[in-house]
C-alpha cells in the first residue's frame, strides 16, 4: 500500500496545470477512490466543481487543513473523528500531511432530507487493490498422538507396545553396544562434504527372504549415496527374535489394505506377502541428533514400498509432511503431522507414504529419559540406567525383481537411485519414477545428467498386483 505522501507526489507528476493547493488534491485523491490517474485527470480537467472544497460560505485562507481540508467535498460539510485523540492546534500543511491519521467519517449534506452517508475507513480508501494471487492459508502442525489418529490422517498405522517388553529391552541394549562403532554418513552437498546428524549402520538377512539362496550376501554389493559398500552385516539374533513380531504384523497389517498395481506379488519363502530382509538402524543420541525432511531411495525397494520403523529408548518426534502436487498447490498447503514415538512402537509406513509424504527427526529442546525395566542382559547385577538414545531400526524388504545387478548405471559407471514423480503424482495407477545419476553425492559434487524413466516390463521387473489381476488385492 502507498503512503498518503507518494499519492499526492504520484498525482502532482502528471499535472499538466498549476499544481493545486493540498486541500484541492486531497480532494480529488479522494473523491478518485485513491486512484493517482483518475485524479490526475479530474485536476487536468479544470472541473472547479468536484475538484476544490465548495464551502464558499468560508474563505479562509487556513492552511492547517489537514484532515479537514481532505474531507471537504462538494456542498457536504464533514465532521472527523480521531480515536482517542485530544483537540489539536492548526498546524502547517507540511506538519499535516506528514502525519499519518486514521480517520473515521461522518458524512453529512447541508440538504434537509437528504440520507446520512455511512462511516468510511480512509486507509481501506486509499489502500491498493488485493493481489488477484488468492494466498492459500497454511496449515498448522497437526500432533497425532493414538493409533486412530495416525490411521486417519497418513497412510501409516502405529502398533504399541509391538514386543515382549524383555525382548524390547534387550534389543535396545544389543543395538546400543552395536551404535559406539556406527558412523556417521557422508556426502557433498553445495561442494561440501556434509555429514548426517546421527549414527547409522546397515543390517540384511542370511538370504533374501524368497529364494532361499544363501549367496544374498555375496551378491548384495549394496550403494549407498552413490558408493559401493562391503556386504552388510548379519542380523543380530536378538533381532532376528524380533523381525519375526514386526512381519507378522506387518503382513496382518497388509491383508486389510487395498493393494496397489506396482506393489510386488510375489510370496515370501513361507508364504508371506512381505519379508523383512534388511534393516537400516539409526541412533539418535541427545536432543540435537536428528535426520532432515527426506524420502527413503526406491532403488532396490521398487515402487509402493512397506517400511516398518520400530522405535527403542526413549521418546522421539516423527515427523511426516505431504508432497503437494502441482496442480494443487494454489488451492491447498501441506499438511504437517507430528507422532510422538514412545519405547517399543512400530509406525508402518504402508505403500503410497514414500510416494506422497516426506518424513524427518527434527531436532528437540528436552527429552524424558528412557529409564529400561530390565537390566542390561550381560549385567544383571547391575541397576538399569537412565538413556538419552532412540534406537530406530526399519526393517525394508529389498524386491527380487530390483537385485542389485538389474539397476541401471549411470554415465560415471555409478549405479542410479530410483525416485518417485512427487510432484506429478496421480491416482497410484498412472504414478512415474525416474532412475538418476547419484554420483554426485560422493564425487566431490560431480555426476552427470542421466536421468530416464521406469519401465517396469522393458526392465523385465515383476511380477506386480496389476500382472496378476484382483485376486491378490
Amino acid at each position: 500500500m502507498e503512503d498518503t505522501e507518494t499519492l499526492l507526489a504520484l498525482v502532482c507528476s502528471l499535472l499538466t496545470v498549476p499544481k493545486p493547493e493540498l486541500d484541492v488534491l486531497l480532494d480529488a485523491l479522494l473523491s478518485r477512490d485513491g486512484d493517482v490517474h483518475a485524479a490526475a485527470k479530474l485536476l487536468n480537467s479544470g472541473d472547479k466543481t468536484r475538484s476544490k472544497p465548495a464551502s464558499s460560505v468560508s474563505k479562509r485562507k487556513d492552511r492547517s487543513v489537514g484532515l479537514q481540508g481532505w474531507l471537504n467535498a462538494g456542498n457536504s460539510k464533514v465532521e472527523t473523528t480521531v480515536s482517542d485523540s485530544p483537540p489539536r492546534k492548526k498546524r502547517d500543511v507540511k506538519e499535516s500531511s506528514l502525519s499519518p491519521v486514521k480517520a473515521i467519517i461522518k458524512d453529512t449534506t447541508i440538504r434537509s432530507g437528504s440520507p446520512i452517508k455511512p462511516k468510511v475507513d480512509l486507509m481501506s480508501v486509499l489502500r491498493q487493490p488485493p493481489s488477484s494471487t488468492r494466498s492459500v492459508p497454511r496449515l498448522l502442525p497437526l500432533t497425532l498422538t493414538n493409533p486412530s489418529m495416525v490411521a486417519q490422517h497418513t497412510p501409516c498405522t502405529m502398533h504399541l507396545s509391538i514386543l515382549p517388553p524383555e525382548l524390547a529391552c534387550k534389543l535396545f541394549y544389543t543395538m546400543l553396544d552395536l551404535s559406539q562403532s556406527w558412523k556417521r554418513n557422508k556426502w557433498w552437498l553445495f561442494d561440501r562434504v556434509v555429514e548426517s546428524p546421527h549414527r547409522t549402520s546397515f543390517y540384511a538377512r542370511k538370504t533374501d527372504g524368497v529364494e532361499s539362496d544363501n549367496s544374498w550376501q555375496e551378491a548384495a554389493q549394496y550403494w549407498y549415496n552413490g558408493r559401493q559398500t562391503n556386504p552388510p552385516e548379519v542380523f543380530p539374533d536378538v533381532m532376528e527374535e524380533a523381525c519375526v513380531y514386526v512381519e507378522n504384523m506387518v503382513n496382518k497389517e497388509m491383508q486389510k489394505r487395498h493393494r496397489l498395481p506396482l506393489e510386488w506379488a510375489g510370496r515370501g519363502a513361507e508364504g508371506q506377502i512381505w519379508r523383512a530382509n534388511v534393516a537400516a538402524s539409526n541412533c539418535y543420541e541427545g536432543t540435537k541428533d536428528s535426520v532432515g525432511f527426506h524420502s527413503d531411495h526406491l532403488t532396490y525397494l521398487g515402487p509402493y514400498p512397506t517400511i516398518a520403523s520400530l522405535s527403542l529408548g526413549t521418546t522421539r518426534i516423527f515427523r511426516l509432511r505431504e508432497v503437494v502436487p502441482s496442480e494443487d498447490i494454489h488451492s491447498r498447503t501441506a499438511q504437517t503431522f507430528n507422532i510422538p514415538l514412545p519405547h517399543n512402537s512400530l509406525v508402518i509406513m504402508h505403500a503410497s507414504t514414500q510416494e506422497k509424504f516426506k518424513h524427518s527427526i527434527p531436532p528437540q529442546s528436552t527429552l524424558d529419559l528412557y529409564r529400561p525395566l530390565f537390566p542390561h542382559h550381560s549385567r544383571p547385577e547391575h541397576p538399569s540406567e537412565p538413556s538419552n538414545c532412540r534406537i530406530n531400526i526399519t526393517f525394508r524388504f529389498y524386491r527380487p525383481d530390483f537385485k542389485p545387478p538389474s539397476i541401471p548405471r549411470c554415465n560415471c559407471g555409478v549405479p542410479t537411485i530410483l525416485r518417485p514423480d512427487m510432484k506429478n503424482r496421480h491416482d497410484g495407477q498412472t504414478d512415474k519414477y525416474w532412475w538418476t545419476c547419484y554420483a554426485g553425492a560422493q564425487k566431490e559434487g560431480k555426476g552427470c545428467s542421466f536421468w530416464r524413466v521406469m519401465d517396469m516390463k522393458a526392465e523385465g521387473r515383476g511380477p506386480t498386483i496389476s500382472d496378476v489381476g484382483s485376486n491378490e488385492r
